[in-house]
């Protein structure tokens, strides 16, 4: 893969290191010299003992790299690029053939070389040798002699460099080694591996190795708790280019060579890299209404044509919101061997102020003071899990590790989050690295209701400490059901390990604040008739009302809705009402709240969310109760005809109708499938009221089994739609 733009190559001067630090993979020319001389101990060359009397000098004729066969034990063949894809502790093979059949005084060896000025003590230059003569910590055995042609068997550390080496054989030759020349073709990718022990991201189970490493497509939970919408995702780690693009991506961030093998430093560096906050990284985040710049969140099918446009151009891809950004890290780790997950926390908490608190605060009348509120509660927000051992955390804190490429804060002075052991977020064990504080909250804080008067003053009157982090979850392995995994993050509410855990956390420096609320004689909630609403219904809701006490309670209440974007950033308000309640001793009343389509349609542009926010006041109490309604869209619908057969055209056709008594304006569809077809666009100026539209393409199937294929539509005045389908391709 051509990579026109290429990142800094690092100082020129040596004044603080003897040589600059080698920060690049993309090594274009030979560096290395096929002639080397041996040296004495003053550096003067000498002369070794040259070839057994009657034998030719000893050269290398071909070199083979064994795809095939490599490829299948390592569990590469999916990788749709040229070189030999492998997995480091992990034997692989090689041929070569010489000259002529070898003499035991014939001596030769492999070289392994990655990055510029490699060398031996950093891991970045291996020499394997074949004899008694000792080579580097590769092992090196010969499998078989046939005549000129050796069969010889190679295993890299567990801890060996990720990236592409450069292969050479050298043999030793009158006066010095000689080596062969720089050939491409024999260049080998070296990935992160889960099937071994002694790696830093060992996986025990098979299935999750098949799950987190192998699936090149999955699902990225979004909506709301109560009724969560699925995303598919196409990841593409094998398609053509991606795998060069994640290396590129190490290069652009300018991570040293020797450092990437060390999967806790990668992923950090990495998680900084998938954003451009601060560094030129891969994506831009956009979590307003306008994307006139470029392409919308919605519309992305998958990371593939994200990390071949940035590999491309070196150039920042417009745009992202966290959906996209986790999806795209994804990619990355898995592409690299790193077993990853893709995680959604419904009603996440994002505040200001780095505590346990998130603030919501009003005014004396009872509606949103949004001028005034710092924090937010995202409807959900989506992070990554990888599967790694901690050296430098306890045993029991190894295992799912939280990492985020989502720009929130700053660590260590960059915009990433992690990796941060999701067994010490439960535990509120704080005090270990990576952001483990900042991710605690997310799942954590308590929502403090807050009055605030004409003077500015505030007073609590409400804390809901049940609000927060109230689902997580992700895909099931094997297949495409959602699991909760909320309890891997944090005990049972109420229990006597989830009390510990927060006194732990505050310990440790995560503030919390449990302000003294009087009893509550009006007790509020507010329901909806159904979890799932479709777009251009009428939405009602109920407002049950639960005297407690022995006197009759008059309540003067008001209604807010807002279209929302999905962080709980209110958009605009689409309905204001006031209206008052009374509720007898020990009775419950029930207020029906209706709010029709077309008091919400015309607002809403590409968001799908509505909220509703219900506050009250009595003569001794506030009320303040919310609630998100997340509507559905229509689908579209996506059929396969042809033979399902690797290397046979098929056709995917993408149909929809407008189920709305109005146009849709300037409609753009997307579609894409790993191992079936790269993303492609087509565009509509308009799809008149109730009308119809039909769009064709032809593929031809690269891989064989259980493929998706997935398309995507926005427009000006429609929010999000897609639809997917599954086809199972022979051989």
């Amino acid at each position: 893969m051509s990579l026109p733009y290429k990142p800094s190559q690092g100082p020129i001067s040596t004044g603080r290191y003897p040589q600059p630090i080698p920060t690049t993979n993309l090594v274009e020319d030979d560096d290395v010299p096929e002639f080397e001389p041996f040296e004495d101990a003053e550096g003067s060359e000498i002369q070794p003992r040259g070839p057994a009397s009657g034998y030719a000098e000893l050269y290398v004729v071909s070199v083979d790299m064994l795809q095939q066969t490599n490829k299948l034990n390592h569990y590469t063949s999916d990788y749709d690029i040229q070189n030999l894809v492998i997995r480091r502790g992990l034997e692989f093979f090689i041929r070569v053939t010489f000259n002529r059949e070898l003499t035991q005084t014939d001596d030769y060896q492999l070289e392994f070389m990655i990055g510029q000025n490699p060398t031996a003590n950093k891991g970045s230059m291996v020499v394997v040798t074949f004899n008694s003569r000792q080579g580097c910590a590769w092992a090196g055995r010969l499998v078989k002699s046939e005549g000129a042609s050796l069969l010889l068997g190679v295993t890299p550390t567990a801890e060996a460099i990720v990236g592409r080496f450069r292969t050479y054989v050298a043999v030793v030759a009158t006066g010095g080694m000689q080596r062969t020349k720089r050939d491409p073709s024999t260049d080998l990718y070296m990935l992160f591996n889960a099937w071994c022990p002694e790696d830093s991201v060992f996986l025990p189970d098979e299935q999750q190795r098949s799950e987190y490493i192998l699936n090149d497509s999955g699902e990225i939970y979004q909506g709301s708790h109560e009724y969560v919408t699925r995303r598919p995702w196409m990841f593409g780690q094998f398609e053509a280019g991606v795998l060069e693009a994640c290396i590129y991506i190490l290069d652009v961030c300018r991570m040293p060579i020797f450092n990437r093998g060390d999967v806790i430093k990668l992923v950090r560096m990495a998680s900084a890299l998938v954003n451009s906050q601060d560094d030129n990284g891969v994506l831009v985040g956009n979590w307003s209404d306008d994307f006139s710049l470029g392409t919308p969140p919605t519309l992305w099918t998958g990371s593939v044509k994200i990390l071949l446009e940035y590999a491309k151009t070196g150039n920042p891809i417009c745009y992202a919101q966290c959906w996209v950004f986790a999806g795209v890290f994804n990619t990355f780790l898995r592409c690299l061997g790193i077993p990853a997950r893709v995680i959604t926390n419904f009603n996440s908490a994002h505040d200001n102020t780095g505590n346990l608190k998130t603030e919501l605060i009003f005014r004396t009348d009872g509606t949103p003071d949004r001028r005034n509120t710092r924090d937010s509660i995202w409807n959900y927000h989506c992070w990554n899990e990888i599967f790694i051992t901690r050296p430098d955390l306890p045993t029991n804190l190894w295992g799912w590790q939280v990492v985020d490429a989502t720009p929130q804060e700053t660590s260590d002075g960059s915009f990433r989050c992690g990796p941060a052991s999701v067994a010490a977020i439960k535990d509120g064990l704080l005090c270990h690295p990576f952001d483990a504080g900042f991710c605690f909250a997310e799942v954590n804080s308590n929502v403090i209701f807050l009055k605030r008067d004409r003077y500015g003053t505030m007073t609590p009157f409400r804390v809901d400490k049940l609000h927060v982090g109230k689902l997580l979850c992700t895909k099931a392995v094997g297949s495409n059901q959602r699991i909760d995994i909320t309890h891997e993050y944090k005990h049972q509410e109420g229990s006597a390990e989830n009390d510990r855990t927060m006194q732990r956390a505050e310990e440790y420096g995560c503030r919390g604040d449990n302000p003294e609320i009087p009893d509550k004689q009006l007790n509020v909630t507010i329901m909806s008739h159904t979890d799932k609403v479709l777009l251009g219904q009428d939405i009602n809701l109920v407002l049950v009302c639960q005297n407690l006490g022995d006197q009759t309670i008059t309540m003067h209440s008001h209604l807010t809705a807002s279209v929302v974007f999905y962080t709980g950033i209110s958009s605009v308000d689409v309905k204001n009402e006031d209206f008052t309640v009374t509720v007898q001793p020990f009775q419950t009343e029930h207020v029906y709240l209706t709010t029709k389509a077309a008091e919400y349609l015309p607002h809403m542009g590409r968001q799908l969310c509505l909220h509703f926010t219900v506050t009250g006041q009595t003569p001794d109490q506030s009320v303040s109760v919310m609630k998100s309604i997340n509507l559905q869209p229509p689908a579209l619908t996506l059929t396969v005809s042809g033979q399902p057969q690797v290397s046979q055209e098929m056709v995917l056709t993408v149909s929809f109708t407008n189920p709305f008594n109005y146009p849709l304006y300037n409609v753009f569809l997307a579609m894409e499938g790993p191992g079936l077809m790269s993303f492609r666009t087509h565009g509509y100026s308009v799809i008149e009221a109730l009308a119809s539209i039909t769009w064709l393409e032809t593929f031809i199937p690269r891989l064989q089994g259980t493929r998706r294929l997935m398309a995507a539509m926005v427009c000006h005045n429609l929010p999000q739609v897609d639809g997917t389908t599954d086809i199972v391709i022979q051989p």
